[in-house]
C-alpha cells in the first residue's frame, strides 16, 4: 500500500479547511500560486526543481483511517471535516512550470486551481518540495556551469536527512550533475549511481598496498583508489604499482588542491599512468570548482554545499491565494499588500521573451491571461516561449513527468534552458536577476 503524504503539511491547513466548511466558503473556486518573491541574495537565476516528486505526493495526499482516527483523538477538526477529508484527493488542475526550468522574481513556477479547501489543504507540501529541492537544483546549476563539462557526482547523503538526500540527488541530476552515491535515488529515479572506498577501508588493511589490491581484485583495475589516506605521494606511487598504468582514477580529498593536482597530474604521467583520471572531493561549492578550471581534474564529487543550496538552502518561495470567483462567477484578484510582502493578484501566464539569437531577453508575466491559454504571437523581433504546462487536469496527472522517465524528461528540458540564458547568468559574482520580470495587463 503507497503511504500516504496527507500528514506532511501543517496543521493550519486543516483548520482554515475546518473554518471554511462551517463559514460555506469552502467550495468557493480559488486560484494559488508559489512563487518566489526575490533569488537568494546575488543570485542571477534559479532551477525549478521538485515538480515530479510533489505531483506524486499529491497523488498520494488521502486520509487513510490512520490519519482520520488521530486527528479525531487530538480534536483538531470537527466531524463535518472529517467527513470532507474521508473523501479527499485532489480534484482541480495546475499548471507550472516544466521541472529544470530557470525562474526569477515573480514568476508564477506552479499554479493551483480548485476549490478552497482542496487547494489550500497543499500549501505546506508544495512549499517543502519546491523550496528545497528547487535550492538544490540551483546550486547544481552554478556548480555545473563552472565545470567546464567535466562530470560531477553528488555525495552529500550524510550531510542532511535521509529524506532529503534522495531529493538532493533528484534534483542534482536534473541540474546536470552525472551521478550519486545514493542508492535510493539510483532505485526510486533512475538517477545512475557511484561509489567505490572511502578512508576506512584503507585503513582496515595493515597497509596502504593492502587496502588498494583488496579493491583492485574486487573491481579491477579500471576503479577508482582513494590516495590521501597517509601520503598523497607515496599513495599515487603505490597506486599505480598496484593497478598498473591502466588505473582507472585517483581520488583526492583533502590539501591545496590546485598545488596537490597538478603535482599528481605531473607524477602519474611520470609513471606512465597518462590516461588515469584525477577525480577530487574536498568539501567543493561552485567557487572552489571554478578555481580550479586550469587544474588537469577530471571529475569532482560534491557533498555539503550541494544539499545546503550552497548558503541558500531554502528558495524562498510562497503560496499565495492570488484570486477567487465571486457570486456571481466572476474572477477577482486579491493580493497580499504588507510591506515587504506585495504579492500581484490575478489569473496569470507567463513566457519568456527571446531576441532574434534565441536568447532570453525578458520573463514576462501576463496578469489576466488564463494560465490554460498555451499561445502568444511572437514578437517581430524574436519569440515568445511559453512556461505554463498542463500538470494536472480535473484531477488527473499528467504522468510524463513522474517516475524516472519524468526525471530523465526535466535533466534535458534543464539542459536546452541553460542555453537560452545569457552569459552574465554564469558569473558567480554577485549580481541582480539575469533578465528583468515584466508585469503585462491584460
Amino acid at each position: 500500500m503507497t503511504e500516504s503524504s496527507a500528514f506532511r503539511t501543517d496543521r493550519y491547513e486543516l483548520t482554515m479547511v475546518d473554518a471554511a466548511i462551517q463559514s460555506g466558503t469552502a467550495d468557493r473556486e480559488c486560484l494559488f500560486e508559489a512563487f518566489a518573491r526575490r533569488l537568494p541574495d546575488g543570485r542571477r537565476y534559479g532551477i525549478v526543481a521538485g515538480t515530479g516528486r510533489l505531483l506524486e505526493l499529491i497523488r498520494d495526499f488521502r486520509f487513510t483511517d490512520a490519519e482520520l482516527t488521530w486527528l479525531r483523538d487530538n480534536h483538531v477538526v470537527r466531524t463535518p471535516t472529517l467527513d470532507w477529508l474521508a473523501d479527499y484527493s485532489f480534484r482541480g488542475n495546475i499548471w507550472g512550470y516544466q521541472e529544470g526550468e530557470a525562474y526569477f522574481p515573480g514568476s508564477p513556477l506552479f499554479s493551483v486551481e480548485g476549490s478552497f479547501a482542496d487547494a489550500v489543504v497543499l500549501e505546506t507540501v508544495v512549499l517543502s518540495v519546491l523550496n528545497y529541492d528547487s535550492a538544490v537544483a540551483s546550486a547544481a546549476a552554478r556548480m555545473v556551469s563552472v565545470s567546464l563539462g567535466r562530470p560531477i557526482a553528488e555525495m552529500g547523503s550524510r550531510r542532511t536527512s535521509e529524506y532529503a538526500a534522495v531529493a538532493a540527488a533528484r534534483a542534482a541530476y536534473i541540474a546536470g550533475f552525472a551521478s550519486t552515491s545514493n542508492l535510493e535515488a539510483g532505485r526510486s529515479w533512475g538517477i545512475p549511481t557511484m561509489g567505490t572506498a572511502a578512508h576506512s577501508f584503507t585503513l582496515l588493511h595493515d597497509s596502504e598496498t593492502d587496502a588498494f589490491e583488496a579493491q583492485v581484485a574486487a573491481f579491477g583495475s579500471s576503479t577508482t583508489l582513494l590516495v590521501d589516506t597517509y601520503d598523497i605521494r607515496s599513495g599515487i606511487d603505490t597506486a599505480v604499482a598496484v593497478a598498473g598504468t591502466g588505473l582507472g582514477s585517483i581520488r583526492i580529498d583533502s590539501g591545496d588542491l590546485p598545488t596537490v593536482v597538478a603535482g599528481a597530474r605531473a607524477q602519474l604521467d611520470s609513471l606512465g599512468a597518462v590516461n588515469t583520471h584525477i577525480t577530487v572531493t574536498s568539501d567543493l561549492d561552485e567557487y572552489s570548482i571554478a578555481a580550479l578550471s586550469a587544474s588537469p581534474v577530471d571529475a569532482f564529487g560534491v557533498g555539503t554545499s550541494l544539499v545546503t543550496g550552497s548558503g541558500a538552502p531554502a528558495a524562498g518561495m510562497v503560496y499565495k491565494l492570488v484570486a477567487h470567483r465571486d457570486d456571481t462567477g466572476e474572477w477577482v484578484s486579491v493580493a497580499k499588500t504588507s510591506a515587504a510582502k506585495i504579492s500581484v493578484g490575478g489569473l496569470k501566464r507567463a513566457v519568456r521573451r527571446l531576441d532574434a539569437s534565441g536568447t532570453a531577453r525578458a520573463e514576462v508575466v501576463l496578469v489576466g491571461g488564463d494560465p490554460a491559454d498555451t499561445t502568444e504571437p511572437a514578437e517581430e523581433t524574436g519569440r515568445d516561449r511559453v512556461l505554463l504546462v498542463p500538470l494536472v487536469t480535473d484531477g488527473v496527472i499528467d504522468e510524463r513527468y513522474l517516475g524516472a522517465a519524468g526525471t530523465e524528461r526535466a535533466r534535458l528540458h534543464h539542459a536546452s534552458v541553460m542555453r537560452e540564458l545569457p552569459i552574465e547568468a554564469f558569473r558567480l559574482g554577485r549580481g541582480e536577476p539575469v533578465i528583468p520580470t515584466l508585469y503585462e495587463h491584460r
